[in-house]
């Protein structure tokens, strides 16, 4: 969950999450050291009076300042690479939760339960428990279990969406006649918020996201109230 004046990410909740955080850490010192590189030069060019004549004209310090940005690069790359990889592999799934994006709510299908099916509306300001946030809370939250891969489908029925939870490093494109796949697994759990991440019309700031995760005997509990209330 976000807070006021937070410069970093939330806590990771996925292990694809974890995998983002230190990749933007590893990033971020490689930019560091780049930026600490450059000020050094332009301060001690500014600042000297001596010339040196071998630095003016030398094939060597070019080969070096063309080989190493490319080393850097990848050095950036590779871990780059292997995170995109991982955020598209999706293998046996043990849930199937299909998000489809409206103006303006989501509605989630569990595919493994032929009768779990119901809309997420935010709740209004007016109606909110003590606790509760406000433009972030829903009437019904998505229900997955803990430590167990779950796939989710994204589509749209009428205009452009994005359904995303950034503690769970979850972000996909919802898109009218498409069915778009992603995959995440909760290390913990929690609830955990996202909104639509895409602009869709007038209230697309009032169709959050809630990710309710729960040991495996918690969910097994709720699923059976939900069929026994269908």
């Amino acid at each position: 969950m976000a807070h006021p004046s937070q410069l970093g990410f939330q806590d990771a909740a996925s292990p694809v999450m974890e995998e983002l955080l230190h990749f933007h850490d590893h990033a971020l010192m490689i930019v560091f050291l780049i930026s600490t590189l450059v000020l050094y030069i332009i301060v001690a060019m500014v600042s000297t009076k001596l010339t040196n004549m071998y630095i003016l004209d030398s094939q060597e310090i070019e080969i070096i300042w063309t080989i190493l940005p490319a080393i850097i690069l990848i050095l950036i790359a590779l871990p780059s690479l292997r995170i995109l990889y991982l955020m598209d592999e999706v293998t046996n799934p043990h849930l199937t939760v299909k998000a489809i994006g409206h103006q303006w709510y989501w509605s989630y299908e569990y595919t493994d339960y032929q009768e779990i099916a119901f809309d997420s509306y935010m709740v209004p300001t007016q109606d909110l428990a003590p606790g509760h946030f406000r433009l972030l809370e829903v009437d019904h939250r998505m229900v997955v279990p803990t430590e167990a891969p779950v796939r989710v489908l994204v589509t749209a029925e009428d205009v452009l969406h994005s359904w995303a939870v950034p503690a769970l490093g979850v972000k996909m494109d919802a898109v009218p006649g498409r069915l778009n796949q992603t995959a995440f697994i909760a290390s913990r759990p929690g609830v955990f918020y996202g909104q639509c991440s895409e602009i869709c019309g007038a209230n697309h700031s009032f169709m959050p996201i809630v990710v309710e995760a729960v040991p495996l005997n918690f969910f097994q509990d709720w699923s059976a109230l939900m069929l026994e209330d269908a």
